[in-house]
């Protein structure tokens, strides 16, 4: 599987072309190892941070009384940079996969969620179904985009993988217990701790510009967590859907919310290993440092 699509590739060789000069060892080689690595997560999140940068260039500036509503622009917005991401060989058909199947599987949610009360979406607009506008399946594929670019970027490998069925079953308890929880107790607290144990020996290894680095597999969860939390306080502050305690007035996300995406990353994770089957780890690979 090559790292880089066409265009990503000529990025990469202009890239070297300045880097190559940076020190092999020293401060200078830790820098610019730490400003790949930004610049890289940056790339992997552009298909969100596009998304984002509609949602809130609309908040601030969408007439309230245009012709097209302000969530049928945001739906013809999310195809519009779909096609982008494409045609401009930016993402991968094959990378397109998963986040059709993120864009499904979200969506199935967002209807079900929305008609239990737990969020709602204000606004009017034709391109929704049973009152969630389809943009809404573009924010899970925002997650989706990112997980599947990461994984070829940094060239994610992992030690000590759990069976792809044990992490099949898990997730699909959890999606379970996003609609079951609100009928019978809630079993949120339990799956967490089956994803500590399942995952909690994983090591995953990811190349950055000269090494590879190791980090515990659970903490890149939780890290990718913080920053979904983070994107849905921008979203949530732009008026993409609000949840009940918001409707009166925008705060800040609950934190508590960030048990949620944690369980998320168990979903996402089962569903990029569909496409991506997990590898191990390069036994040739060199300069091998740890971080935790």
């Amino acid at each position: 599987m090559g790292r880089f699509t066409s265009v990503e590739q000529a990025i990469d060789g202009y890239a070297h072309r300045f880097l190559d000069r940076a020190p092999l060892s020293g401060t200078r080689a830790r820098l610019t190892e730490f400003v790949v690595f930004g610049l890289k997560q940056g790339w992997a999140c552009i298909f969100g941070a596009a998304m984002l940068a509609v949602l809130v260039g609309t908040r601030l500036w969408y007439p309230d009384d245009a012709a097209l509503a302000r969530n049928d622009f945001l739906v013809l917005a999310a195809v519009a940079i779909q096609v982008i991401m494409v045609v401009a060989r930016l993402e991968t058909l094959r990378e397109l996969r998963v986040i059709v199947i993120f864009h499904v599987v979200g969506t199935g949610m967002e209807i079900f969620k929305t008609d239990v009360g737990s969020w709602v979406y204000e606004g009017d607009g034709l391109l929704r179904i049973a009152g969630v506008p389809l943009y809404s399946g573009f924010m899970y594929a925002a997650v989706g985009s990112y997980m599947v670019r990461v994984y070829r970027m940094f060239d994610l490998r992992f030690e000590r993988y759990p069976r792809r069925w044990i992490t099949a079953v898990v997730a699909a308890l959890i999606y379970a217990n996003f609609f079951t929880h609100h009928y019978v107790a809630d079993a949120r607290w339990v799956l967490l701790a089956a994803v500590v144990l399942v995952f909690a020996p994983t090591m995953m290894q990811f190349t950055v510009f000269r090494s590879r680095f190791r980090m515990p597999l659970l903490v890149a969860f939780l890290l990718v967590a913080v920053f979904i939390w983070l994107a849905e306080n921008i979203a949530t502050w732009s008026n993409a859907w609000a949840y009940p305690d918001q409707v009166d007035g925008w705060h800040p996300v609950s934190v508590a919310k960030l048990g949620s995406w944690f369980l998320l990353m168990m979903i996402s994770v089962v569903l990029v290993a569909w496409v991506y089957p997990p590898r191990e780890p390069d036994p040739v690979a060199e300069g091998l440092s740890a971080t935790s």
